[in-house]
């Protein structure tokens, strides 16, 4: 069976109330991760998962969310009507870039399975799949929805290991 892997913030999740505590200079991953039950439903990445699903392919869900949240996320993803899947967290004292981290976790589900799909909103990450040889990922997707200003708060997160 072919897999559909999803990024969960900024392709799923909507950051955007939560990405001050990480905007400015002194950056409050606590309380951002804190936040993480509240974040709306980003219409364009959900329609994405379902249809994935709907044709047949498994989805995964990749974020670089620490372990910690798995709980909150589960719920979250529950919450808002997208379907079980496995979920692929970063553990808590993994601090490596976040485009290191999915490498990662992609070879091990390339080495078992056909990716038919990734969806993320880390254009890095996106790229380094892209150029991986040999191919990781059948299609990529660089997901574009989140409002621009969540969109460079989680390029920051990336960068520092924390999404």
């Amino acid at each position: 069976m072919d897999l559909a892997v999803f990024d969960v913030d900024g392709v799923l999740a909507d950051v955007e109330h939560r990405r001050h505590h990480v905007s400015g200079a002194r950056r409050d991953w606590a309380a951002f991760f804190a936040a993480a039950a509240d974040d709306a439903l980003l219409s364009q990445g959900a329609a994405m998962v379902r249809h994935e699903q709907g044709a047949g392919r498994l989805v995964v869900y990749l974020s670089g969310r620490p372990e910690r949240l798995r709980a909150v996320t589960l719920s979250w993803l529950h919450d808002n009507g997208l379907p079980p899947a496995d979920l692929v967290l970063r553990p808590d004292a993994d601090h490596c870039p976040a485009v290191a981290f999915k490498l990662d976790r992609l070879r091990e589900m390339a080495s078992t399975f056909t990716i038919a799909l990734l969806v993320d909103d880390d254009a890095q990450v996106v790229d380094a799949v892209r150029l991986h040889d040999p191919p990781l990922v059948i299609t990529t997707v660089l997901a574009d929805w989140q409002p621009d200003g969540a969109r460079r708060a989680m390029r920051r997160g990336q960068r520092d290991g924390r999404t």
